[in-house]
C-alpha cells in the first residue's frame, strides 16, 4: 500500500462505509426475506364460488446455479438460480395432491454488485421515488391539501380551500364529496365531527367572525340561564351578547370549513353517506347496504386492495404522532390528517415539501426484483383462479397444469431483460463502474419524463447534504435527475438516505456516531467537520457558527453544539471526492472532472495520482479492481491467472481476469503483486489490476506541464504534447473488441463455419486454422477474414463454362456463397487474443435457429496522437494539437523538458484554479519523491505549499529563491532562449479519455447509397458520406456559388448516370461529364405521379424528356 503525507488538519472521524454494500445487503435480504414473504401474501390461491377448493404455494427456496458466473460469462448466458416451490392442492379439506415446482430462474448478484444477463454484465439501478405515507402541501396561495399517497391503491384526498371554506374528499381521484359526508360515512355524527374540528375562540372575538364567516356554529353544550344551547346550534349576535353577560371569555365552534361542509351536506346519517357516495362510483345501481359499505371499504381499509408499506404506515404515524402497525389505512389517520390540514393555514411548518429527502426513498435491486416477483405471483395467481373454477380432480398431475410459471418468468425478465434500471455496466474504469452502482434515478422505470421535468426536480436540495452529491449529474437533458449517493450516506431499512454525525455531549466529541435522516438533521444544531478541538475532543472557542433548521447559520455556544460532522468530503459523492483542491474549483468545471475521471482509458503503465485526496485506496478496493486477501495466510502458488494462499482454513484460490473486455471495449487485467512464500493480511491488496498502482485508483499519468501560450498551438484548449510520452508508451492504452458470427439455419439449409470458403485465394486464408476461425497471436488489418463462413444461395441453370468447374471443384462451388466475418476499417493493425466457439453439438445453449457461434476477441494498442483528448480532474480538458520533438519542449532551467505546454487562459475565465494548486503541489511532492493527500475542502493552504516550493526549488538550483509564487524561467527548446516572463510549471495529473481520433476519424469518396433516394448514407459506422444540409445549401446560394451547388447536389450525392460516368472519367483522365437528374427528383416525379398528376418534361427546344 502507498503511504501519503496527509496535508488535511481533520482526520476523518468514521471510515466511509463499503461503497456497494447498500447493493448486496438490498439484494441479500429480498434473497433471504423477501422471497417468502411474497409467497405468504399469494398463498393460499382459492377458486370463486368454491372454498373448499384451494393451492398452497409454500417453502421456497433457491436451488444451485448450473454454471458459475465466469461460466455464464464465456458462454453468453446469465448467471440465476432456480426458484422452486411446493405446492399442495387442497380440496374438502384433504390434501389431493402435492409435487415440487419449478417456477422462474432468478438472476444471482455477484460479489460486485452486478449481474451476468446474456454473459454481459448489468447493473441495477437505485431509483429515487416519491414515498408512501401522507403530504400536506399548498398547491396554491388559498387551496391546501391532504394526500394519502400508497404503494398500492386507491388515492385520498381531502381538499381546503380556505378563501371560500370549502372542504372536500375527493375519493379514488374520481368521486368528490363534502368531507363531513365522508366522515359520517367512517361513523362519525355530527356532534363528534363539530367537537373534534372546533376552535377556541374569544368571546370578544364572536362580532369580527359574524362579519367573516358565514355561519357560527357551537361546538359544545352551554348552559344559558333556564335553557342550554346544544352542540350544532348557530350563534347570532344576540347571543354573544349573553356570553358577554354570562362572564364567558372563551367559547368552543366550529371550525368555518366544517360548518360549510356541513352546510353542502345532502345526507344526515351514515347510511345515506354510504348510498351517496356508492353511487358516485356506480351510478344507478340499488344494493344492499352492506354490500355498498363492503365496496367502500375495499378503497383504503383492506390490506388485500391497499397497501402503504411499512413505510408508508412509518411516515403517517410519524407525522400525526400515532401508534400503528396496519399496512392500510385506518379511520384514526383521516381523522387526525383532517385535523392537521386545518390547522396547516396557521402553522406553515406542517407543510410538506415534495423535494424534500425526508419524502424520498430510494428502491434498491432488492426491492425492485421484489416487486417484480410478487407482481408475477399475482398473475400467476389470477391464472390460477381461473384454472382451480373449471378443475377435474380426478386428473393426474393438476398442479403443475394449474400452476403457469411463464408470467412469473416474463414480470422478473421486464425488470432483469428489458427494464430502463437495468443497464450494461458502465465499465470504462472501475469509478465509472462503482458511480454507476450508486447511482440514483429518479426517471423511474417507464417512458422518458427528462423534459417534463421541472427545475425544482433537478435542483440541489437542502436535504441533499451528505445524502446525496450536489456536483455529480449529468451534463444533458437529464441534469438533476440522475445522481450520485454521497460518501457517507446509507440506506436504512426504510430506503430513507441516512448521514452520519459524531455525538456532541457538553461541548465534547464523543466517540459515539449517529446516522441521521434528513428531516431528523434539522431538528439539531451541527458543527462542520473543521471546527477547532483540543486533544480530548473539547470544541474550542466562545462561539462555533453551526447549521439549525433548513437553511439557518448561527453562532451558538460550544455546549449548545449537538453533532459534527465526520468529515469534509461527506457531502460529495465518489467521483468529486477524489478531486483535490475541489474547493477552488467552480461548480461547473468540477461537475465536468467528476464525470471525465468516468471516461479515462486503462494505459499501459498506470500510475498513481502524486497528488491525491486519501480516498483513492478504498475507491480502488470498492470498486473490485483490485484483489484482496479475505484471510490471513502463506502464497502457495502464483501465476498470471491465480493465487493460491494457505490459510488457518485451508487453500483459497483467487482467480485474476486475464485481458478481458469490457462493456466500453476497455482493458480489464489484473496482475499479481505477490510472491510464493509471502505471508499476507487479511485485507492486504494481492493483485492489482490496469486501473491500480500500489492497490490506488490509477485513472491517469502525472506529467510535468508547464502553462505557457505556445505559438497558437494551445489555442482554444489544445494542448502540445512532447513525444517523450510516445516514446516511452506513457499514454498508451489498449482497446478489446469483440466480433461475433453465428452459423444459422436458413430456408435453403444450414450455414458451416469452415476453412474451405470458395472463390478465395490462399493468401485471404493463411491466419485461419482447419475450422476456419483466425488463430490467436495473428496481427489482422481492416479486411482479413476473421472466421470464413458460406451460406447456401438459390440454384440458377449453370452455362457450358460454369459446368466445366463444378465437374472439377466439385458441387460445393455452386452452392454456397462466401459469408466470412472479416475486420471491420481499423487504424492499424490489431491481435487476435482470444476465441470463443460455442455450438449445440456441443451441447451448448445457443438460440434458436444458431448452429454454432464464434466471438473473436481483437486487441489493438493505441499510441498518444494528434486529436486524442487529454482532461485534468478539475474540468481542463483538451485536445492535442501537436507533438513535439523532446528537444523541441520548453525546458527548465536543470535541462528537464515539460511534457505539456497548457494555455494559461484556460485558467481565470474557468475559474478552476484548482489545478494552479494541483501543479505547485504535485512538483513539490515529485522532487521530494513523495505521494500527498490532499482532502477536498480541507487540503493544502497556498502559503504552505508556495514556501514549502520556493525551499525545494532554491535547494536543488533552479530558483535562486527570490520568487515566491512558484513560477520559474523557462527556456524555448528551439532556440534556447527564455522565455519573456516565468512560467508556472509543475505536476498534473492528466486522463486519457475514450475520445480517441482513431475512432472518429473517417472519409469516403464511393460508398453505399441509400435504395429509394439513392443519396449517399450517413454517418462513419455506414461509411457515409459529409451532408450538406438545407442551411448549408442557404450559405452557398447567398455567396452564389451555383457550380459548386450544382455539382454537390447531383455528381456528388444521387445523380445516379453522373456519377458511375464522373468515377470512368476521373480513371481515364477524361473531361468530367456535365450534371444530370437528380434521383431525389424522380422520387418526387413518381410521387406526384402517385397522386393523379400528369406530369409532362420539355427542354428548351419543346423535345418531350424522358425523367424516368
Amino acid at each position: 500500500m502507498t503511504t501519503r503525507r496527509f496535508y488535511g488538519r481533520v482526520k476523518p472521524r468514521l471510515e466511509p462505509p463499503d461503497f456497494i454494500a447498500h447493493q448486496l445487503s438490498s439484494y441479500e435480504r429480498f434473497l433471504r426475506e423477501g422471497i417468502p414473504q411474497v409467497f405468504a401474501e399469494v398463498s393460499p390461491i382459492r377458486a370463486a364460488g368454491r372454498e373448499d377448493l384451494y393451492l398452497e404455494l409454500v417453502d421456497p427456496y433457491l436451488g444451485e446455479p448450473r454454471y458459475d458466473e465466469w461460466e455464464c460469462r464465456d458462454r453468453d448466458l446469465t448467471y440465476a438460480a432456480p426458484l422452486k416451490a411446493t405446492g399442495r392442492l387442497f380440496a374438502e379439506g384433504k390434501l389431493r395432491q402435492e409435487a415440487e415446482l419449478y417456477l422462474a430462474d432468478i438472476p444471482l448478484m455477484t460479489p460486485r454488485g452486478t449481474f451476468i444477463i446474456n454473459g454481459t454484465e448489468n447493473v441495477i439501478v437505485s431509483e429515487l421515488v416519491r414515498s408512501p405515507g401522507l403530504y400536506i402541501t399548498q398547491d396554491e396561495p388559498h387551496l391546501f391539501r391532504a394526500h394519502f399517497l400508497p404503494e398500492q391503491g386507491a388515492w385520498l384526498e381531502i381538499e381546503l380551500d380556505v378563501r371560500r371554506w370549502t372542504l372536500r374528499a375527493r375519493l379514488d381521484r374520481r368521486a368528490t364529496v363534502p368531507v363531513t359526508t365522508y366522515l359520517r360515512a367512517l361513523g362519525l355524527e355530527t356532534a363528534d365531527i363539530l367537537r373534534r374540528y372546533s376552535l377556541q375562540v374569544p368571546v370578544e372575538a364572536l362580532e369580527e367572525l359574524f362579519g367573516r364567516w358565514k355561519a357560527v356554529i357551537l361546538a359544545e353544550d352551554i348552559p344559558a340561564g333556564d335553557q342550554v344551547w346544544s352542540v350544532g346550534e348557530e350563534l347570532s349576535p344576540e347571543r354573544a351578547k349573553i356570553l358577554n353577560r354570562l362572564g364567558r371569555t372563551h367559547v368552543r365552534v366550529a371550525h368555518p370549513a366544517i360548518a360549510r361542509s356541513l352546510e353542502e351536506e345532502k345526507v344526515s346519517s351514515r347510511e345515506e353517506a354510504i348510498r351517496l357516495i356508492y353511487s358516485k362510483f356506480r351510478s344507478g345501481e340499488r344494493v344492499p347496504l352492506s354490500q355498498a359499505e363492503e365496496y367502500l371499504q375495499r378503497f383504503y381499509f383492506r390490506p388485500d386492495t391497499y397497501h402503504l408499506t411499512p413505510v408508508g404506515r412509518f411516515k403517517i404515524n410519524r407525522k400525526l404522532g400515532l401508534h400503528r402497525e396496519e399496512t392500510y389505512l385506518v379511520p384514526e389517520d383521516i381523522f387526525a390528517a383532517l385535523d392537521m390540514l386545518l390547522r396547516a393555514p396557521d402553522d406553515p411548518s406542517l407543510l410538506d415539501e415534495p423535494d424534500h429527502l425526508a419524502n424520498k426513498r430510494v428502491r434498491l435491486a432488492g426491492e425492485q426484483a421484489l416487486a417484480a416477483l410478487r407482481e408475477g405471483l399475482i398473475r400467476m395467481a389470477r391464472v390460477a383462479e381461473d384454472k382451480l373454477i373449471h378443475l377435474e380432480l380426478e386428473e393426474k398431475d393438476l398442479i403443475r397444469r394449474i400452476v403457469s410459471t411463464r408470467t412469473i418468468q416474463a414480470a422478473l425478465n421486464s425488470l432483469f431483460y428489458t427494464g430502463r434500471l437495468s443497464q450494461y455496466l458502465e465499465q470504462t474504469n472501475p469509478l465509472s463502474e462503482l458511480t454507476h452502482k450508486r447511482r440514483l434515478s429518479a426517471l423511474g422505470n417507464v417512458a422518458p419524463a427528462a423534459r417534463r421535468a421541472k427545475v425544482e426536480i433537478r435542483d440541489v436540495h437542502p436535504s441533499h447534504y451528505a445524502r446525496i452529491c450536489p456536483i455529480e449529474t449529468p451534463e444533458g437533458q437529464n441534469v438533476g435527475l440522475i445522481t450520485s449517493m454521497a460518501v457517507y450516506a446509507r440506506v436504512n431499512e426504510y430506503g430513507f438516505l441516512e448521514a452520519p454525525y459524531a455525538v456532541v455531549k457538553n461541548g465534547r466529541i464523543t466517540g459515539e456516531i449517529r446516522y441521521l435522516m434528513a428531516d431528523e438533521e434539522e431538528q439539531y444544531k451541527i458543527a462542520p467537520a473543521t471546527v477547532e478541538i483540543d486533544e480530548n475532543g473539547r470544541i474550542l472557542g466562545e462561539k462555533v457558527l453551526v447549521r439549525t433548521g433548513r437553511e439557518e447559520f448561527r453562532y451558538v455556544s460550544p455546549k449548545e453544539v449537538d453533532f459534527v460532522e465526520v468529515a469534509p468530503n461527506m457531502i460529495l459523492g465518489v467521483s468529486a471526492a477524489l478531486i483535490p483542491f475541489l474547493e477552488h474549483d467552480d461548480a461547473n468545471r468540477a461537475l465536468m472532472g467528476a464525470n471525465m475521471q468516468r471516461q479515462a482509458v486503462a494505459l499501459l503503465r498506470p500510475q498513481a495520482p502524486i497528488v491525491g485526496t486519501g480516498l483513492e485506496a478504498k475507491a480502488a478496493r470498492d470498486s473490485g479492481a483490485v484483489v484482496v486477501a479475505e484471510e490471513d495466510g502463506t502464497v502457495v502458488y502464483v501465476d498470471a491467472q491465480r493465487i493460491v494462499i494457505k490459510g488457518k482454513k485451508g487453500q483459497r484460490t483467487y482467480r485474476l481476469r486475464i485481458f478481458e473486455r469490457s462493456n466500453q471495449d476497455t482493458l480489464i487485467h489484473q496482475r499479481p503483486l505477490v510472491r510464493k512464500g509471502d505471508h499476507v493480511k487479511k485485507g492486504q491488496v494481492i493483485a492489482d489490476s490496469q486501473f491500480s498502482d500500489g492497490g490506488e485508483l490509477a485513472l491517469g499519468a502525472n506529467l510535468l506541464v508547464a502553462f505557457l501560450p505556445f505559438e497558437g498551438y494551445n489555442y482554444e484548449d489544445a494542448i502540445v504534447v512532447s513525444e517523450r510520452l510516445v516514446r516511452e508508451n506513457i499514454l498508451d492504452s489498449i482497446h478489446i473488441q469483440e466480433f461475433e458470427v453465428r452459423a444459422e439455419d436458413t430456408k435453403l439449409g444450414p450455414e458451416e463455419i469452415t476453412a474451405d470458403i470458395p472463390n478465395l485465394p490462399r493468401s485471404a486464408m493463411r491466419n485461419l486454422d482447419e475450422h476456419g476461425i483466425v488463430r490467436i497471436g495473428t496481427e489482422v488489418r481492416t479486411g482479413d477474414i476473421l472466421v470464413g463462413k458460406i451460406t447456401p444461395k438459390g440454384e440458377s441453370e449453370p452455362t457450358p463454362e460454369e459446368r466445366i468447374f463444378l465437374s472439377i471443384f466439385g458441387e460445393r462451388m455452386r452452392n454456397f456463397k462466401n459469408t466470412s466475418l472479416r475486420m471491420p476499417p481499423i487504424t492499424g493493425t490489431a491481435t487476435v487474443i482470444r476465441v470463443k466457439r460455442l455450438s449445440r453439438a456441443a451441447g451448448d445453449e445457443l438460440e434458436a435457429g444458431v448452429n454454432e457461434l464464434v466471438k473473436v476477441y481483437v486487441a489493438q494498442r493505441r499510441r498518444i496522437a494528434v486529436g486524442d483528448k487529454l482532461a485534468g480532474r478539475h474540468g481542463n480538458k483538451g485536445v492535442i494539437s501537436a507533438i513535439l520533438p523532446v528537444e523541441d519542449m520548453p525546458f527548465l532551467p536543470d535541462g528537464t523538458p515539460v511534457d505539456v505546454v497548457l494555455n494559461p487562459l484556460g485558467v481565470p475565465s474557468r475559474m478552476n484554479l484548482g489545478q494552479i494548486f494541483e501543479t505547485n503541489l504535485g512538483w513539490l511532492a515529485s522532487l521530494r519523491g513523495e505521494k500527498v493527500a490532499s482532502p477536498p475542502f480541507d487540503g493544502a493552504k497556498e502559503e504552505e505549499i508556495l514556501k514549502e516550493l520556493t525551499e525545494e526549488l532554491k535547494k536543488r538550483g533552479l530558483s535562486d529563491g527570490s520568487r515566491t509564487d512558484g513560477k520559474v524561467i523557462l527556456r524555448d527548446g528551439r532556440t534556447g532562449e527564455p522565455f519573456q516572463s516565468p512560467v508556472t510549471v509543475g505536476v498534473m495529473y492528466l486522463l486519457k479519455l475514450e475520445h480517441i481520433a482513431a475512432d472518429k476519424i473517417h472519409a469516403r469518396s464511393t460508398g453505399p447509397y441509400a435504395l429509394i433516394t439513392q443519396q449517399p448514407l450517413g454517418g462513419r459506422a455506414h461509411f457515409g458520406g459529409q451532408r450538406l444540409g438545407e442551411m448549408e445549401v442557404w450559405a452557398l446560394e447567398a455567396y452564389g456559388a451555383a457550380s459548386l451547388l450544382q455539382e454537390m447536389l447531383t455528381l456528388k450525392s444521387d445523380d445516379v448516370r453522373g456519377r458511375v460516368a464522373l468515377y470512368k472519367a476521373i480513371l481515364r483522365g477524361e473531361d468530367f461529364p456535365r450534371p444530370g437528374i437528380p434521383e431525389s427528383f424522380r422520387v418526387l416525379w413518381q410521387e406526384l405521379r402517385c397522386l393523379g398528376l400528369s406530369l409532362r418534361a420539355y427542354d428548351k427546344s419543346g423535345r418531350e424528356l424522358d425523367i424516368i
